[in-house]
């Protein structure tokens, strides 16, 4: 019984080897199926066709998801669903030039002032309530900590120093009860507009933002709600201040070097 060889040269060691490579095979296989319910159709990259969603190496089978609140079903993948390209694009002049776009960049839809096409719905809490919202619309007591800097009354300026207006109240996600935007009443009662409060500086001297200028901010997406913010015209606010960073000034599109 000292010669018995049940597995011929293999050992265990070879044995669990293969059984991780399988293992990890199948898991690579199901997640790279998997991740193709969102963000696609897949393009070939020599001829920019799309796939049809039938081929078993490139799509999973669709998949149905109820959303909650009664919202409805959404079925993915959506081979066919693809959102419109934007049209102010300027012709290539040689193969690989970057894309450049006609008009205001700052709402082009391209490059850094890229949108998905969300929902044009707002963003629901758990209670099916809009989850982002002015502090006026909040029933119970919500204030600025009296440590901090409470922004509402202040002044509201650009890169470049220019006064846009005044903050006239602050938006708060209920869901992560933390401050996402600031309202701004334009001066001249041009109206309000929202600031993204990632991209402000608050001090006691006013509110500051690096993404635009004075003037640009008039020019921010209005929301059709005075009391709340959709997905996708939060996608575009977002586009339009990340924009900036790139597109505000003609100095800013230039190489440093």
């Amino acid at each position: 019984m000292t010669n018995v060889h049940l597995v011929g040269g293999l050992d265990i060691a070879e044995l669990t080897f293969f059984a991780f490579f399988l293992f990890f095979l199948g898991l690579v296989w199901y997640l790279r199926g998997e991740d193709r319910r969102e963000g696609y159709p897949v393009e070939d990259d020599l001829t920019g066709a799309a796939h049809g969603g039938t081929e078993p190496l490139f799509f999973k089978p669709p998949k149905s998801f109820t959303l909650p609140h009664g919202l409805g079903v959404v079925t993915t993948p959506t081979a066919n669903d693809r959102d419109e390209l934007p049209r102010n694009v300027l012709p290539r002049v040689w193969p690989g030039e970057p894309l450049d776009v006609t008009g205001d960049k700052l709402t082009s839809g391209l490059g850094p002032a890229s949108i998905a096409q969300r929902a044009d719905r707002p963003d629901l809490d758990m209670h099916g309530e809009p989850r982002i919202v002015p502090l006026r619309m909040i029933k119970h007591p919500v204030d600025v900590h009296a440590n901090d800097v409470d922004p509402r009354g202040l002044p509201v300026y650009g890169l470049d120093s220019g006064k846009a207006g005044t903050v006239k109240e602050l938006w708060m996600d209920r869901a992560e009860s933390c401050l996402r935007y600031l309202e701004v009443d334009l001066a001249g009662g041009a109206g309000t507009v929202l600031m993204p409060i990632t991209m402000a500086r608050v001090s006691r001297g006013g509110v500051v933002t690096d993404a635009i200028t004075g003037a640009q901010i008039a020019g921010v997406p209005r929301t059709k709600s005075a009391d709340q913010v959709t997905l996708l015209e939060e996608e575009k606010i977002q586009a339009y201040y990340g924009a900036g960073y790139l597109w505000a000034t003609p100095d800013r599109a230039e190489p440093l070097i």
